[in-house]
């Protein structure tokens, strides 16, 4: 699972930071202008595909720096979007992308509400980036997750404690498309060495379990593109 799909790479040596470590990317991300940096992101591209679990490389803004096959092969069933693939701005996907729920269980309360969470605190830290202002605009646009964003998500994290928030060791549903996976769980691991957090890049690892949850039935996990239903909107 964690095998380059042939074609999708070039030779090691020739990894720019255009390329996932699983494949092309739609929109390149800025390159670190030091050699060594760009040196040590192409090694890592290396170290990265060797896991067979999803892991990916994020900048403050959620935008993908690098990917493995197997987070490729967990959305190889997405359809296209614009704006919110999965390999370009994770964020994104799972805000806004109509397929993020066949992938992720219980999409709302496990990923979305967590991700506003987060994109939230981003904001705080970086609100001049150019990036996290798009992704508020667009959430702005929607009246359903805009309630759920400025009104929702601090009663939501008041029900359930500043621990669920938090990424590293979380627990969350998956609906991977292989079989041999099927509906599971993941545990997100953080581990991001000195030097990736060096140049404001953080990896998650998706740890696939063995367990199995029950299957959804077809047609639950889509959902309409930004629309949360956990959060009930407020009374016009």
């Amino acid at each position: 699972m964690g095998a380059p799909r042939e074609g999708r790479r070039g030779k090691r040596g020739d990894l720019p930071m255009a390329y996932q470590a699983g494949g092309q990317r739609s929109a390149p991300r800025p390159v670190p202008e030091s050699p060594e940096a760009r040196a040590y992101l192409q090694d890592y591209a290396v170290l990265l595909e060797s896991t067979p679990f999803p892991s990916l490389v994020v900048d403050h803004a959620w935008d993908v720096v690098l990917a493995n096959t197997a987070f490729e092969s967990l959305f190889d069933e997405v359809g296209p979007h614009p704006t919110a693939m999965p390999g370009d701005n994770f964020l994104r996907f799972v805000l806004f992308h109509p397929d993020a729920g066949t992938v992720l269980g219980d999409h709302e309360s496990s990923w979305c509400l967590p991700m506003l969470a987060h994109f939230d605190a981003a904001v705080q830290r970086h609100g001049h980036d150019l990036v996290l202002q798009a992704i508020r605009r667009d959430i702005a646009q929607d009246p359903i997750m805009d309630a759920a964003y400025r009104q929702g998500l601090p009663h939501w994290i008041r029900a359930v404690g500043e621990g669920a928030l938090e990424h590293d060791g979380a627990v969350r549903p998956l609906l991977h498309p292989d079989p041999r996976w099927g509906a599971t769980d993941c545990r997100i691991v953080g581990e991001t060495p000195k030097s990736l957090h060096d140049m404001g890049y953080s990896r998650l690892t998706m740890v696939l379990r063995e367990s199995r949850r029950p299957a959804v039935a077809p047609g639950r996990g889509r959902r309409a593109a930004a629309h949360l239903t956990v959060v009930p909107p407020p009374e016009f």
